[in-house]
């Protein structure tokens, strides 16, 4: 059966792939690299599938349409997000009055499905979690005239107007049996669209597990998507897929791996840096990374290619550390940043404010820390809730959710905007602290003086940071709130 899985139109470059949606100060703009494992479950499974990525190919709804009716699938998965959602809806059910099965995947109806079903009219379904399977099931019944009802993970539009729950569905276990995400890459996208700036360019993104066995409060995937149990790829099949990547797109220069936190399992990321090592792996890579790596397994990562880590550093303050359930204290952030230094790792640092309890001293505390720890580039932005977590919840329980509809969590540009408040902050002043710290932390003259240094000394970090400035440097002087 013909299948046609899409990002859809809504902004150019808006980035719907990532924990946090938008049209992105650095850049940035992810694979949709959910739908793309997707598209290669349902490839396996016999069907030819046209993947689509409409804001990164610049596509409006009448192109991305047409394209639709060309192929002339009898499946359609539309990818999903909070901000866009009320877009997302109507794309759908536009498709769905061509007479075609659509269904919506993502954070949001995993969330929210029945409210996310009632949003619309026409559109047939959509999954709750990880779609891998309940896509494979149900394009086998779609292709076999079988009831859909009997898919799990589902919630169907019934003909009489109701809403059918068919029941929870199993995660995968085995995610080996995964085609390797980079090779639907190759076959489906132009990689020349996709860019992190902590990592070198061009760069694929792939996941070596899945499943964060933490409990903070605002993480999405975890809450919505994977679960909290930890499920990972065998070293070998992840090995496997970076000399796949070295010998067939032999112009990417980076991997990011987007788990939650590589470092879940300690001696498992020794084990998997020692493979890099034995099996000649020489395409640098890049992970997220919890403050809480020593230094023997931090420079043992640096020997088999680990150029950078991007860390939830979030906070200065243990109490609203304690608060998000993060459970790093700042000692463990400072310690875990001179190992990263000393081991030769570059450090992206995350720095969140907007955590119950959040006061002006708990924000002085957090900037303390980024000009302590001075990490290679850091990001300092308001916590952004979304709707299956629970501080999103807190926020709505607490009165201190301040959007009226969904595409509030965007500025009119696309670009991020703050949604909640503390008891003690408004929206407005967590912004500003936001557009206070960064330029505090940027425009420090040693700073400048080391990246220019650094810049100097190694093309590649040359071509990374002058790519980064090119789109970061209009919004460094602008108050976020400025439209």
């Amino acid at each position: 059966m013909r299948i046609t899985a899409v990002n859809p139109p809504f902004i150019t470059g808006y980035s719907r792939g990532q924990r946090s949606p938008a049209v992105t100060k650095s850049g940035t703009l992810y694979y949709p690299i959910w739908l793309a494992y997707a598209t290669g479950a349902l490839e396996k499974a016999g069907h030819e599938v046209d993947l689509m990525d409409a804001p990164a190919d610049g596509l409006d709804i009448g192109q991305t349409l047409e394209r639709i009716n060309l192929f002339d699938p009898g499946l359609v998965i539309l990818e999903t997000s909070t901000p866009s959602i009320e877009s997302d809806v109507q794309f759908a059910d536009s498709i769905a009055a061509e007479g075609r099965f659509v269904v919506l995947v993502g954070t949001h109806p995993s969330a929210l499905p029945e409210d996310t079903l009632n949003m619309g009219s026409r559109f047939g379904a959509v999954v709750v979690g990880e779609y891998e399977n309940p896509l494979t099931e149900l394009a086998r019944a779609i292709e076999s005239d079988m009831d859909p009802a009997g898919v799990k993970g589902l919630y169907l539009r019934q003909p009489n107007g109701e809403t059918l729950f068919t029941g929870d569905a199993e995660r995968l276990s085995d995610l080996d049996s995964l085609p390797y995400v980079s090779s639907i890459y190759s076959r489906h996208l132009d990689i020349s669209r996709y860019n992190n700036p902590n990592a070198l360019y061009p760069q694929v993104m792939i996941m070596g597990g899945r499943g964060c066995p933490h409990s903070c409060t605002f993480c999405v995937f975890p809450q919505t998507l994977q679960g909290r149990a930890f499920r990972r790829r065998s070293i070998g099949n992840i090995t496997g897929e970076m000399l796949w990547v070295q010998n067939n797109m032999p112009e990417v220069r980076a991997v990011f791996f987007e788990d939650d936190t590589i470092s879940v399992n300690r001696k498992r990321l020794q084990e998997l840096a020692r493979s890099f090592i034995e099996n000649g792996v020489s395409v640098s890579w890049t992970s997220n990374m919890r403050a809480d790596v020593d230094l023997e397994t931090l420079i043992l990562c640096r020997k088999a290619g680990l150029r950078t880590v991007c860390v939830g550093f979030e906070s200065g303050s243990d109490r609203m550390l304690t608060n998000m359930r993060k459970g790093i204290t700042v000692e463990m952030s400072l310690k875990f940043a001179r190992n990263a230094q000393e081991a030769g790792i570059l450090v992206h640092g995350c720095f969140m404010v907007g955590t119950r309890g959040e006061d002006r001293e708990s924000m002085s505390e957090t900037l303390e820390l980024a000009l302590r720890i001075n990490p290679d580039t850091a990001q300092f932005y308001p916590m952004m809730v979304y709707p299956g977590t629970e501080a999103y919840t807190q926020a709505l329980e607490s009165n201190n959710l301040m959007a009226e509809n969904w595409r509030d969590w965007l500025t009119e540009e696309g670009l991020h905007s703050c949604v909640i408040r503390t008891e003690e902050l408004s929206s407005e002043e967590l912004v500003d602290f936001c557009d206070y710290a960064r330029r505090k932390f940027y425009l420090r003259p040693l700073y400048i003086i080391r990246k220019l240094w650094s810049s100097l000394l190694d093309k590649d970090e040359r071509r990374r940071t002058f790519r980064a400035f090119s789109t970061f440097r209009k919004y460094l002087f602008r108050n976020s709130r400025q439209r």
